[in-house]
């Protein structure tokens, strides 16, 4: 490095018509640009500049010299240009890591957009219920909707969960309408694909309530496809069932109580420093798609 800050302190001197008009630019003593410059001509062993009173001048291995340290200058400023240039453009490939349903709905279709807008960049899509390791298995970026614990990872959220207990109306119509939580032991509730209580939110505060029927399935979509059949009483998120709540194919049961608050969607990558561009403009296409309030809420 001083080597590179002497050639630096000869080029300036050179330009600038005398050592203490470099000074000036470089922001030191012409006490100091003379050491710097007496310092490079020893390490060559060669005289590079005359220096007088009042001026300098070239000398012959000087110019020769000079012009070969200003090549070398421009060099590495168009070195560092291209980088900077390249470090704000996304490319390469981006390895991403979704939950099934939530992939297949709510990355996959907007995958053209961003795609669109990032030319230089290929996306590898894996998705899967499984807790993948972003760092072993080489993923950039892992969205996970879930209330997520400590961890060596940065994460982001992007967007609010909001959980509901819901049915058809065929079925309620046939079961009764359940006015009460006690009232679910009466119903065939389908218990999530990894058999967990439901964790639930209502006006006394956060509980669990372990969810009986029929059904057991190690599918998440499974039990969308079967609340939306009619066979039961299910929580399921909104940005999972929103369409069928607009046209009416699905209601909600007990609008008091909803699922646990601390759910979120949330990005998951491995560190915040030096953040690859190509996931940085992912994380922000997601975050500005989905937002405080989804789309699925509005």
């Amino acid at each position: 490095m001083d080597k590179l800050g002497d050639l630096e302190v000869f080029a300036q001197v050179v330009s600038a018509g005398s050592l203490s008009a470099a000074g000036r630019e470089l922001g030191l003593s012409p006490a100091v640009v003379s050491k710097r410059l007496r310092r490079l001509e020893d390490r060559i062993g060669t005289r590079l500049i005359q220096r007088t009173t009042r001026q300098i001048s070239l000398t012959e291995a000087g110019q020769g010299y000079y012009e070969r340290v200003i090549a070398i200058l421009a060099g590495l400023d168009e070195a560092e240009a291209f980088v900077t240039r390249r470090s704000q453009q996304a490319r390469g490939i981006l390895k991403v890591s979704a939950p099934t349903t939530f992939g297949r709905m709510h990355i996959a279709p907007h995958l053209k957009t961003f795609m669109g807008a990032n030319p230089d960049l290929a996306v590898n899509l894996v998705i899967s219920d499984r807790l993948v390791d972003i760092v072993a298995e080489g993923f950039d970026i892992a969205i996970r909707v879930a209330a997520l614990p400590d961890s060596s990872l940065v994460a982001r959220r992007l967007a609010p969960v909001r959980r509901i207990l819901c049915a058809t109306p065929s079925y309620l119509e046939a079961h009764g309408v359940p006015q009460t939580l006690d009232d679910l032991e009466k119903h065939n509730c389908l218990p999530p694909h990894n058999n967990d209580p439901w964790n639930l939110h209502g006006p006394d505060g956060s509980f669990q309530y372990r969810a009986t029927g029929r059904l057991a399935t190690n599918s998440s979509e499974v039990v969308r496809e079967c609340v939306i059949s009619g066979l039961g009483i299910a929580l399921r998120s909104t940005w999972d069932i929103f369409e069928e709540l607009q046209s009416g194919k699905l209601v909600r049961v007990l609008p008091q109580i909803e699922g646990s608050r601390d759910v979120a969607i949330y990005a998951v990558y491995a560190s915040r420093h030096f953040l690859p561009t190509k996931i940085r403009v992912f994380v922000d296409y997601l975050s500005e798609l989905f937002g405080p309030r989804p789309y699925w809420e509005k």
